[in-house]
């Protein structure tokens, strides 16, 4: 979830606290290695558990109406491992966000 959604339900149940605060607590929990986040794009980020076990996966982020749906693709890891043999990089980790409108918001004309 965003942290203005963390924010609003936080709030919905008569917590009282800042966006600010919330903020700087998700900042504090990427750094620990417990979320991760997750480009939104336009500014947006939403902020995801790390799951215990590690596994990798990537976004797929529908641009309307904000929907987003985690993938693994070994293909995709190839092309990945690949591009990092012929580049000067040694590549420590990977964030891949593939943008576009989902299935509902193509087929009902939704919009954000």
């Amino acid at each position: 979830m965003t942290a203005e959604e963390l924010a609003g339900r936080l709030m919905a149940k008569d917590r009282r606290v800042s966006t600010a605060s919330v903020y700087r607590a998700l900042a504090v929990l990427t750094e620990l290695g417990l979320l991760h986040k997750v480009s939104l794009g336009e500014g947006r980020t939403r902020f995801e558990l790390v799951s215990a076990g590690g596994e990798h996966h990537h976004h797929l982020v529908c641009d309307r109406c904000g929907r987003t749906v985690t993938f693994e693709d070994d293909d995709l890891e190839g092309a990945i491992r690949k591009l990092s043999e012929r580049m000067p990089y040694e590549i420590d980790a990977h964030e891949v966000t593939l943008h576009g409108t989902c299935s509902a918001c193509s087929a009902g004309g939704v919009s954000a």
